[in-house]
């Protein structure tokens, strides 16, 4: 599949949330954890798209309860997983929304994965590279133009 071009600086602030019209995969472990053709993305202005995955679309027992915690102030508090599959786990792979503000509702319970810590994150069968720097859980794909905020010097944006 070819990903249309999308501009990063042109996505809104504060954030829109959409569906996905494509496919969304995670690997880790060897195996496949979490496959979607109902997910839904954060976009903001300078960020690559965040990835949710509704939680009956992650694999039963990959998740566990993890350390940390965040605060979106679009979003609301954010609560951690850790990922386990093939004799792995990594830690605070993923996050989710329990209890996210009305304007993000729809993202209750639903499950975002750093790429950085899985094997593999596809999106319509495009694989996906990290968001820059450790904090931001932006996936970028070649379509996508424009900086993405994360490295070095941007986080201030």
């Amino acid at each position: 599949m070819v990903l249309l071009p999308e501009d990063v600086r042109a996505y809104p602030r504060p954030p829109a949330l959409e569906p996905v019209g494509e496919t969304l995969e995670v690997v880790f472990g060897g195996a496949l954890v979490a496959r979607t053709r109902r997910g839904l993305r954060v976009l903001e202005t300078h960020h690559a798209p965040t990835y949710y995955f509704p939680p009956e679309d992650v694999a039963p027992g990959v998740l566990r309860p993890g350390a940390g915690r965040s605060f979106c102030e679009w979003k609301g508090r954010a609560a951690y997983f850790d990922l386990t599959a093939g004799g792995r786990t990594a830690p605070g792979a993923g996050w989710s929304y329990p209890d996210p503000t009305p304007a993000f509702a729809a993202l209750r319970d639903h499950v975002a994965f750093y790429a950085g810590k899985v094997e593999a994150c596809r999106v319509g069968g495009v694989a996906a590279t990290p968001q820059p720097g450790g904090f931001y859980g932006g996936w970028v794909t070649p379509n996508l133009l424009g900086i993405v905020k994360g490295g070095p010097g941007t986080e201030g944006w």
